[in-house]
């Protein structure tokens, strides 16, 4: 589909669901991207993945962090602004709030988003992703999923983070995965990729997004 750029977009066999948008991380709109919203419909949602590097997928640590340092941040977050709508549109009730599950600087980016649009969002899931930001007007409970070893978000972040949603007085539940890299969850990253661990962080994914969305 295309709205202010493409996505992959999916519906459950039964109809459509209600919406969850997913937010890959800085390595693309990989096959692990598409499998995340395909096991969303599995589970009864619609499920949109933005395509928010323009078609490219990178393939080493280096060649992401070029492509990351030469994105226009305005572009991607006109696009990630522009999500919900498209999203919606092709849920099960196009003016029901919706979810995001970001992976991540695609959980960054899902934080910043339900605080930008904190009407739009009732539940928010962030994969060993940080944003310390002012999250007064964030609404929906946050679900945070943190590697145990991350040398892109530090403790200092996940404190800051914590800190400022407490402060805010916002609901939110983490969790930590022992003996686990950054990127644990995401298929494609073959060298950091913990199956027991991103099965437990999906289970508890889809209970707190089914909840929050009332499907079960």
């Amino acid at each position: 589909m295309t709205f202010a750029g493409s996505a992959y977009l999916v519906q459950p066999d039964a109809g459509p669901g209600p919406g969850v948008l997913v937010l890959h991380s800085w390595w693309g709109l990989t096959a692990g991207a598409k499998r995340v919203a395909d096991r969303l419909a599995d589970a009864g949602f619609t499920a949109m993945v933005p395509d928010l590097m323009a078609g490219e997928v990178p393939e080493s640590y280096e060649a992401a962090q070029k492509l990351l340092s030469k994105a226009d941040m305005n572009v991607t977050a006109d696009l990630v602004l522009s999500s919900p709508v498209s999203l919606r549109a092709y849920s099960a009730d196009p003016q029901a709030p919706i979810a995001v599950v970001g992976y991540s600087s695609g959980a960054s980016w899902a934080l910043w988003l339900a605080t930008r649009l904190p009407d739009d969002f009732a539940a928010v899931v962030a994969y060993y992703g940080a944003q310390n930001i002012d999250f007064d007007e964030l609404r929906a409970p946050v679900l945070a999923h943190f590697a145990e070893f991350d040398e892109l978000v530090s403790d200092d972040d996940r404190t800051e983070m914590h800190a400022r949603l407490l402060l805010s007085e916002k609901s939110i539940e983490v969790h930590d995965y022992p003996g686990t890299q950054h990127w644990f969850a995401e298929v494609d990253q073959l060298d950091r990729y913990d199956a027991d661990a991103a099965e437990l962080a999906w289970s508890r994914t889809v209970e707190f997004v089914s909840r929050a969305l009332s499907t079960r």
